[in-house]
């Protein structure tokens, strides 16, 4: 048997669902990308990307390295398209069409691009009428071609673009764009899934133009079609559709014996008839195959489906960074990440000071109350009211009263991305820390007299390693500054260089990912210049060590490696730091991560995908202009 790997994009969709089904029974190896939740029905082996097809990478797509590519992607607007449709179409129908391709070209095992076009593009003139007619108008591929709307705009586009590729790729790889004509399906937004839904729930349906003819093709045909199509080499354009015509009225006339009682209300309508049949001739010679199912058959099908399954639409919750601050960059990965899931998902930031940058750059402002004067309750109150699902705290301050709280906020539904409260405490607290074993840390004591060295670092006990820190001091110098501090504590000095290690652990305790990095200019305790960089026994030896504490989320060792090569760990943040945004950029996807984690989803199949290239962070004031 001849397996492929196939990536399907908005795979979780109608048609997306039929194909991945047959895929895997072929026993091919299959990955979808889609904006929804992956769907029950899907197998383990089913490699998922949930989130906006506009934000993957080359490294993803070159990892799973497709032989065929599927494009089903695409927002729609059946009727008249609304104002808010303009933005829409350019997201997920040009630019997103464009991106996949930009990417797709080079991906390195691809032979087969198959995109679901439309016969939207068709002009509207040869099928479209006054009067009722009673016989349907046949569109061939070679008819004139005058986009109807702005998706059938976006669909010539990019049946021109791949043709436009196929000049320079056809060595590589073929594609074929399938007219697509009307479609329906299982859990649709189509006019018959949503009769169909209306007539469950005992309601009227409402009828226009009960006299229009359509060429309406079952999902389970369409992605028949598309598979069929796939496993040619034949370029160009094809229609997909029934080459059998219905009028509405027949849908109506099916669902009155479905539903006896079914209420039906006629409605008058501006729009003009439409009088629309594919002709299929092209598509019988290319795959030697027609679809099969007719409009009686596949209306019991989706009747049956409909009362078994609750097809109410996804709603995405909205996010809250707390102790925002100046923390421009962490705000705008948030903002990243959370727009490959949803463009929808609100970013709301908190800070106790109304007076504070950061809030120039969230969606929505909170003036919270400092963390030691807010009640649970109150907590809870405001995230119900805006609908926020995922708190992030973002400073060391907080990490206790959040961790505290995680329990009975989970309760609510609402999901913080933090450690447990003793794991969280024992990372606060740098001489406790010290003492976990198997781990490297470096010796510590409340004591000076307990340190085997001739130079010393002193610092607090609690809070943030860097503030009020004392570096190679000896023995007398040390003691002064540790005069100055609450709770001293004295750590032996060791020449080296000093290393920071983001990392993201998964609700299941796994390492999902590591990212070393060089703090090459530190300025107060913060990485102004900060370089990336790989060794894989090291890594090895933290992800050791990141399994022994039992940490979650997005974790930060500090750690130094002497000259002789020896490593200790310093201590561990259990939160994202100020200059951890280049990890980010390397393919930590920590917030990706934990949104997806949020919503119940296993991240097991989001690989975490490392740059091949290193990169160097360097950070700096930038204006800002509203």
């Amino acid at each position: 048997m001849d397996r492929k790997r196939i990536f399907i994009s908005g795979g979780a969709g109608v048609i997306g669902r039929e194909m991945v089904k047959r895929y895997i029974k072929k026993g091919d190896t299959v990955m979808v990308g889609d904006l929804l939740p992956i769907p029950n029905e899907f197998s383990q082996g089913v490699l998922y990307r949930q989130g906006d097809l506009n934000y993957i990478t080359q490294q993803e797509l070159d990892s799973f390295n497709p032989e065929v590519f599927v494009h089903l992607a695409a927002t729609f607007e059946r009727s008249d398209e609304t104002y808010e449709h303009w933005e829409e179409n350019f997201l997920h129908n040009i630019k997103l069409s464009n991106h996949l391709m930009t990417l797709m070209r080079n991906v390195p095992a691809l032979k087969r691009v198959v995109f679901a076009s439309s016969y939207l593009i068709y002009n509207k003139d040869l099928y479209n009428f006054t009067e009722p007619q009673q016989i349907p108008i046949r569109l061939k591929e070679e008819d004139e071609i005058i986009p109807r709307n702005l998706t059938g705009m976006a669909k010539l586009a990019h049946e021109i673009e791949l043709e436009f590729l196929s000049k320079f790729k056809l060595d590589k790889f073929t594609s074929i764009s399938a007219r697509i004509f009307r479609g329906y399906g299982k859990g649709s937004k189509d006019v018959i899934s949503r009769w169909i839904r209306d007539a469950i729930s005992g309601g009227p349906i409402t009828v226009y133009n009960h006299e229009g003819i359509f060429d309406y093709i079952y999902a389970g045909d369409t992605a028949e079609g598309l598979i069929r199509l796939s496993q040619i080499n034949e370029t160009g354009a094809v229609n997909l559709g029934t080459g059998r015509s219905r009028s509405v009225e027949d849908i109506v006339s099916i669902l009155k014996q479905c539903f006896p009682e079914l209420k039906i209300k006629y409605s008058d309508s501006d729009s003009l008839f439409e009088s629309s049949e594919a002709h299929i001739e092209k598509l019988k010679t290319l795959i030697d195959w027609s679809p099969k199912f007719d409009l009686e058959e596949t209306i019991q099908i989706l009747i049956d489906y409909e009362k078994k399954y609750n097809n109410s639409l996804i709603k995405h919750s909205n996010v809250l960074i707390t102790s925002i601050s100046k923390k421009i960059p962490l705000i705008n990965a948030v903002k990243k990440a959370v727009n490959k899931i949803n463009k929808s998902i609100k970013v709301f930031g908190g800070d106790s000071n109304n007076l504070c940058i950061g809030k120039y750059f969230i969606d929505e402002f909170w003036e919270m109350p400092k963390i030691d004067e807010l009640p649970v309750e109150a907590l809870i109150n405001f995230c119900k009211e805006n609908d926020i699902g995922l708190i992030i705290p973002s400073r060391d301050g907080e990490l206790e009263y959040f961790s505290s709280v995680k329990n009975q906020l989970q309760q609510e539904g609402i999901y913080v991305k933090i450690s447990g409260k003793e794991r969280t405490l024992l990372c606060l607290d740098k001489l406790h820390f010290s003492q976990v074993k198997r781990i490297h840390a470096i010796q510590t004591s409340e004591s000076i007299d307990h340190i085997n060295s001739s130079r010393y670092v002193v610092k607090e006990r609690f809070g943030a390693g860097s503030e009020k820190i004392g570096i190679n001091l000896d023995k007398k110098n040390a003691l002064a500054h540790g005069v100055n501090l609450q709770n001293p504590i004295y750590q032996p000095f060791i020449a080296g260089y000093e290393i920071s290690v983001d990392a993201y652990v998964s609700v299941e305790g796994n390492v999902k990912g590591i990212v070393m990095r060089k703090r090459d200019t530190v300025i107060n305790g913060e990485s102004q210049v900060t370089s990336s960089f790989r060794d894989e026994k090291m890594e090895g030896e933290f992800k050791r060590i990141l399994d022994a504490l039992n940490l979650y989320g997005h974790v930060i060792l500090q750690a130094i490696i002497s000259d002789n090569g020896e490593l200790f760990v310093v201590e561990c943040n259990p939160r994202f730091g100020g200059a951890s945004t280049l990890s980010v950029h390397i393919g930590l996807d920590s917030f990706y991560w934990a949104y997806l984690e949020s919503m119940k989803v296993s991240i097991d199949d989001y690989p975490f995908i490392r740059s091949q290239k290193e990169a160097k962070q360097v950070r700096y004031p930038h204006d800002f202009y509203i």
